[in-house]
């Protein structure tokens, strides 16, 4: 057998052995398995990103599918105030004189605190099993975060790295989020 060949067949085995893992009402799942099942179905999932990102969130050593789902979700909220968090220290460092930046900043924050509020929803609704409303959430905090990009795009600005980086990790766990969801959903 030719390595590429193998090596097809080895990434073949581990999602069909992922699928049957969480086949049986989320029995067996962990970050790995769960993160190559939804990679495996939706290409936007990143599974360098996935898995890290679940693995360090306190609940997810004891979760079923249904559990990381919800940590999903519960990432996403971190995310957003972690960039909530980013932008005051911008805020409060930020020269008087640069009042294009400073009012996307602001604007940021408002949409940034906004996303942690669906997310913190999406959590909600994911735990209550309405599996679509948490959806819908998770899309929304994604949204809401690509808005800041675009605040800084109308005023030509580059946004600071920080901020670029939550607004592409809070679009990142929104989609880890729904992918996890559509497998229970």
């Amino acid at each position: 057998m030719r390595p590429s060949t193998s090596r097809a067949l080895a990434a073949a085995a581990l999602v069909a052995a992922a699928a049957l893992a969480l086949s049986v009402d989320g029995v067996g799942a962990t970050p790995e398995t769960t993160c190559a099942a939804v990679a495996a179905r939706d290409q936007r999932v990143d599974y360098g990103f996935c898995v890290p990102r679940l693995s360090h969130h306190h609940d997810s050593p004891d979760a079923d599918t249904w559990g990381l789902a919800k940590v999903a979700a519960d990432v996403g909220v971190a995310t957003a105030g972690d960039a909530v968090y980013d932008i005051k220290t911008l805020l409060a460092t930020k020269p008087p004189g640069d009042a294009q930046a400073r009012a996307a900043l602001e604007q940021c924050q408002r949409l940034y605190d906004a996303a942690e509020s669906a997310f913190a929803e999406a959590y909600d609704a994911i735990n209550r099993r309405d599996y679509a409303a948490g959806k819908g959430k998770a899309a929304q905090a994604a949204s809401l975060a690509r808005r800041c990009d675009d605040a800084f795009a109308r005023a030509a600005l580059r946004p600071p790295p920080q901020v670029a980086r939550w607004g592409e990790e809070s679009a990142k766990i929104a989609v880890v989020c729904t992918a996890i969801t559509d497998l229970i959903d």
